[in-house]
């Protein structure tokens, strides 16, 4: 069962530092858990990141989860649909938002000049 988030007041972000690599994702492609309790085995809970790509990263295959996902480029390029060499896709300037329900698939993901997004997962109860 989810524990719940903290109460937390406004705090400085580093933006150069704490941002790690996902697993399974390419080493240009890290996040920021700013704050979580989301639960994917028990399907409760929420996290908010940030998620980020360096120029020319990209992923090779379209993903699918159980949760619900809201994603607000607020900084740089995101392709959305590109082919496994990274090729095609629809291109997206931010400001550019995007709510995703469980099951849908989306991606795969490049970015030709790097970006920031600002991402909420959550189950719904």
């Amino acid at each position: 069962m989810a524990k719940g988030k903290p109460h937390l007041e406004f705090f400085p972000l580093d933006m150069d530092d704490g941002f790690e690599t996902l697993e399974g994702y390419p080493d240009g492609i890290t996040q920021k858990i700013l704050v979580s309790d989301l639960d994917e085995d028990g399907k409760s809970g929420s996290r908010t990141r940030i998620l980020r790509f360096v120029p020319g990263e990209y992923t090779t295959a379209p993903f699918v989860h159980d949760h619900w996902e809201e994603v607000y480029l607020f900084q740089g390029d995101l392709i959305v649909g590109n082919d496994e060499n990274g090729e095609g896709g629809e291109k997206f300037t931010a400001p550019t938002f995007a709510c995703r329900p469980p099951g849908a698939a989306h991606g795969p993901f490049k970015s030709d000049g790097g970006c920031l997004l600002f991402e909420l997962h959550y189950y719904q109860d």
